[in-house]
C-alpha cells in the first residue's frame, strides 16, 4: 500500500497526457421512489450510483504481489471525478464516502448509495391519471467534456432490483447523453440525462375521491323527484354542494398551483355548476308549484306541450291517474250535468203540480195531505189528517219539537185547524195561537212541506250552492294543473341531470 500510495496526490486528474480526456462510466440503478411531492414539485429517490475510471497511478504487477487483482481502499485516498445531480433540490453533497474497488491495472469502481432530492416538473392535468417524466441529469462540475467525458454504462437505468411504490408504478428509466455549449465557456459540457416514467397508481383515488364524489353527484337530480311537500328539495342540494366543496378543498391541498387545471378538479366544478344550476331549478319549479288561487290559469301551450305529451312521455301520473283518467272524467261531467238537469226538471214539476184544487163552491183546496195522500181540511169538506207515525218522533231533531209532536194529537185545536194551505179567512181563532198545529200544518202542507213561494227561492240557493262548489272545482283544477306542470319539469330536468351526471363519469373514467 505504501508503494501504490507513493508520490500520489488525490487532488490531480489522474492521466498521464493532460491534453488527453479522462473516461468516466456512469450507470445509475433506480432502488425506490420514496415520494413525489406535487405541491413542492420534488422527486425523492434512493439511487446506487456505481463510476468507473482508470488512474493511471495506481498500478502494479499482480505477479510481484502473490497476484493480488484487487484491493479495496477508502475513497477520499484516491482522486474521484465530480460528477453531481445537476438538478438537485436540496443541499446534499453528493454519495456517501464509500470504499472504492481498485484493480491492479488501474480501473477504480466506485459503488455508492445516495438519496436524491429532484426537481420535477409536475404535469396534474389529467389527474389523478397521470403520467410524470422526471429528470435526473449527471455531468461534471467543473471539468469540461475535453478533461473528463463522461460515458454511458447502459441504454437505460437499471431497474432489476426496483422496489414498488404504492402510489406510482415505473414504466422505464431511458438514458441520453448531451453536449451542452453554455454562454460562459467555450468548451463542451457533457451529461447524462435519465428519464424517470411514472404512472400514479389510481386506485386509492378512485376510490377515496372520485367515487364519493360520483355517488354524492347522483343526489342532485333526486332532488327532482323528491315531493315539493315534503321542503327538503334545496337543503338536499345545498347539502350535496356542501359534500363536494370538502371534497375538493382535500384534492386542492395535495395538488400544485398551477396553469393547467386537474381534470380532477373540472370534474367537481362541472358537478357543482350542475348542482348548483339544479337548485336554482328546484327554487323556479317550486314557486310554479306552489301557485294558489290568485295565479293565472295555465296557457294553452303549456296544457298541451307539458300536460297533455310531456307527461306521458316521462310517464307522469297523479295518483290514481292512468292514460283512460281524461274519459273517465268525461264521463263524469256528463253523468253531473244529466243530475243536475233531472233535478231541475223535477222541481219545476213540483211547482206546476202545486196549484190548488178547485172545490164545488170555486174555492181554492190543497191537494191531499197526511199519510195515504187521503186526508183534506175541514173547509175542503175532507177529513183532518192523522199524525204521521213517522213525523211523531224525530231523534235528531229538538227535545221541545219532538215533545210536541207526541201531544200533538191532543190539542184540540187539530179538530178545527186547517193547514196553512187553506185560505185565511176559513182558518180558527184558535189555530193562530196554537203553535204545535202551526208546526204540524207546515209541515204536512204541500209535498215534501214547501211553501209554494219558497219554490223559487229553493232553486236561487241551490245555483248559488251550485256555482260556489263549481268556482271550487275550477280552483282545485288550476292549482292541480300548476303543480302538474312543476311535476312534470321536475321529472324532465331529472333525467337531464342524471345523462350529465352519466355522461361527466364516463368521460373522466375513460
Amino acid at each position: 500500500m505504501s508503494d501504490l500510495m507513493e508520490n500520489y496526490s488525490n487532488a490531480l486528474r489522474p492521466v498521464e497526457d493532460t491534453d488527453k480526456a479522462l473516461n468516466v462510466t456512469l450507470q445509475i440503478t433506480l432502488s425506490q421512489i420514496k415520494d413525489m411531492d406535487e405541491r413542492n414539485q420534488v422527486l425523492i429517490a434512493y439511487l446506487w450510483i456505481r463510476q468507473t475510471w482508470h488512474d493511471a497511478y495506481l498500478k502494479w504487477d499482480k505477479d510481484e504481489y502473490d497476484g493480488l487483482e484487487v484491493i479495496r481502499i477508502p475513497s477520499s485516498l484516491v482522486w474521484r471525478p465530480d460528477i453531481v445531480l445537476y438538478n438537485k433540490a436540496d443541499d446534499d453533497s453528493g454519495p456517501v464516502d464509500t470504499n472504492v474497488e481498485l484493480r491492479y491495472n488501474g480501473e477504480i469502481i466506485w459503488d455508492a448509495p445516495s438519496i436524491t432530492k429532484s426537481s420535477c416538473v409536475v404535469d396534474v392535468a389529467y389527474f389523478p391519471f397521470d403520467h410524470q417524466q422526471c429528470n435526473l441529469t449527471f455531468g461534471s462540475w467543473t471539468y469540461n467534456g475535453n478533461q473528463v467525458d463522461i460515458i454511458m454504462g447502459m441504454n437505460s437505468g437499471d431497474l432489476s432490483d426496483f422496489v414498488e411504490n404504492v402510489e406510482w408504478e415505473c414504466h422505464g428509466m431511458p438514458a441520453k447523453k448531451s453536449v451542452i455549449m453554455y454562454g460562459c465557456c467555450a468548451d463542451p459540457y457533457p451529461d447524462i440525462t435519465y428519464t424517470v416514467l411514472l404512472q400514479r397508481r389510481s386506485s386509492f383515488f378512485i376510490f377515496n375521491l372520485l367515487l364519493p364524489c360520483f355517488l354524492i353527484s347522483f343526489l342532485a337530480p333526486l332532488s327532482f323527484y323528491l315531493p315539493a311537500d315534503s321542503g327538503e328539495k334545496v337543503s338536499l342540494g345545498v347539502t350535496v354542494l356542501l359534500a363536494l366543496t370538502v371534497f375538493q378543498l382535500m384534492v386542492a391541498e395535495s395538488m400544485p398551483p398551477a396553469e393547467s387545471m386537474p381534470l380532477m378538479w373540472k370534474y367537481y366544478i362541472a358537478t357543482m355548476t350542475m348542482i348548483t344550476a339544479s337548485t336554482s331549478l328546484t327554487i323556479f319549479i317550486m314557486n310554479i308549484h306552489f301557485c294558489g288561487a290568485e295565479a293565472k290559469p295555465v296557457p294553452q301551450w303549456a296544457k298541451v306541450l307539458i300536460i297533455d305529451y310531456m307527461s306521458k312521455i316521462f310517464f307522469v301520473y297523479e295518483v290514481g291517474e292512468s292514460c283512460t283518467s281524461p274519459k273517465e272524467e268525461a264521463q263524469d261531467d256528463h253523468h253531473h250535468t244529466q243530475t243536475q238537469t233531472h233535478y231541475r226538471n223535477r222541481l219545476h214539476h213540483k211547482q206546476k203540480n202545486h196549484q190548488p184544487q178547485k172545490t164545488q163552491n170555486n174555492q181554492s183546496c190543497p191537494q191531499p195531505y197526511g199519510k195515504g195522500g187521503g186526508r183534506y181540511p175541514k173547509s175542503c169538506s175532507q177529513p183532518l189528517p192523522n199524525i204521521p207515525e213517522e213525523h211523531k218522533e224525530l231523534p235528531n231533531s229538538n227535545p221541545q219539537v219532538s215533545q210536541t209532536y207526541k201531544g200533538l194529537e191532543s190539542k184540540s185545536c187539530l179538530k178545527e185547524a186547517p193547514p196553512p194551505c187553506c185560505p185565511d179567512e176559513e182558518k180558527p181563532a184558535a189555530f193562530a195561537t196554537c203553535r204545535s198545529c202551526q208546526f204540524r200544518c207546515h209541515h204536512d202542507c204541500g209535498d215534501g212541506g214547501l211553501l209554494p213561494g219558497d219554490d223559487s227561492k229553493l232553486l236561487r240557493n241551490v245555483e248559488y250552492i251550485a256555482n260556489c262548489f263549481r268556482e271550487q272545482r275550477a280552483t282545485s283544477i288550476k292549482v292541480a294543473e300548476w303543480k302538474k306542470v312543476a311535476k312534470v319539469m321536475d321529472r324532465v330536468f331529472m333525467w337531464i341531470f342524471f345523462a350529465m351526471v352519466f355522461l361527466m363519469s364516463i368521460i373522466i373514467m375513460f
